[in-house]
């Protein structure tokens, strides 16, 4: 599932070629690419036609459309294989097109919703005061954020009395984390990833974090990281981080640190990659 970097890739593509396009029509092609607009595929066309898309917002790894003259949004969830593109209007319909926005415009582009698996779509929700669709509010600021309180995540680690990983994932701490920066991260920071929160230093908390934001920023860079064709910006490009990851998908490769052996552990329904060298298991009580 596309994670901050990813997710912060797609919406500066949309912002370049979308924002501030009125909606001439939108046409649903699947219905559940909107199976989470409980008012069902006519009525999520229908509101969408006339409206003007205003600059796509990011939290975390959700991306809405905010319609500019409602307290609306259109909210997107990419799911595992949803790819939001830019299209010539003349260009041949992708296999799985689920979702087509029509401009009125003469730009010559359309918005299309494309989803192999089908597991993301979009949906139409009202906004909060603070301007985020409802059903996200409750998700917190990503670290990337300007506002995002370094001491409050500190604080939060050592009350939670959890394990670091899981701590980096629970998107009430903080959001846009997700398995592939969580490994990356813990392994700059020479941190296993059971280590227990509560006994977390504050410097110990703002270098975890001061990684995170650097593993993003450099994903960022070069597009964010891609594994497979299922991820691409809005252009159909795809990222190119996963050539630099240090610790993400390079079990039993040289540690790039020391040498020794990466090692895969299952973990919550994925995969922990890490060196058992630098990144040494907490001790279990005896």
């Amino acid at each position: 599932m596309p994670e901050l970097p990813e997710v912060e890739v797609v919406r500066r593509g949309l912002e370049r070629w979308v924002a501030h396009r009125t909606v001439a029509d939108a046409e649903v092609l699947h219905p559940r690419a909107v199976r989470r607009h409980i008012a069902g595929a006519d009525d999520f066309a229908h509101r969408l036609k006339g409206h003007r898309i205003g600059t796509p917002s990011r939290r975390g790894k959700y991306l809405w459309l905010p319609l500019e003259d409602t307290h609306q949004s259109i909210l997107a969830h990419l799911g595992m294989s949803g790819q939001l593109l830019v299209q010539p209007q003349n260009a041949p319909d992708e296999k799985h097109l689920r979702i087509r926005v029509r401009f009125a415009d003469a730009l010559g582009t359309e918005l299309r919703f494309v989803d192999q698996r089908t597991f993301g779509g979009l949906s139409l929700h009202d906004n909060t005061a603070d301007g985020l669709p409802d059903v996200i509010a409750h998700i917190a600021r990503d670290p990337l954020d300007p506002l995002f309180d370094d001491e409050a995540f500190h604080q939060a680690l050592r009350r939670k009395r959890t394990t670091i990983k899981r701590a980096l994932l629970d998107q009430s701490l903080i959001s846009g984390v997700g398995n592939i920066y969580a490994d990356e991260a813990l392994w700059r920071t020479r941190l296993h990833y059971d280590r227990p929160t509560a006994a977390f230093t504050r410097p110990r908390s703002l270098e975890l974090l001061g990684h995170v934001r650097d593993v993003m920023n450099a994903a960022l860079a070069v597009g964010g990281t891609s594994f497979d064709s299922l991820y691409v910006n809005v252009n159909g490009e795809s990222g190119y981080f996963d050539r630099s990851l240090d610790a993400y998908g390079r079990e039993g490769l040289p540690c790039k640190r020391c040498g020794t052996p990466m090692r895969r552990r299952p973990w919550m329904n994925r995969s922990s990659y890490f060196c058992p060298k630098c990144q040494r298991a907490p001790r279990v009580p005896s």
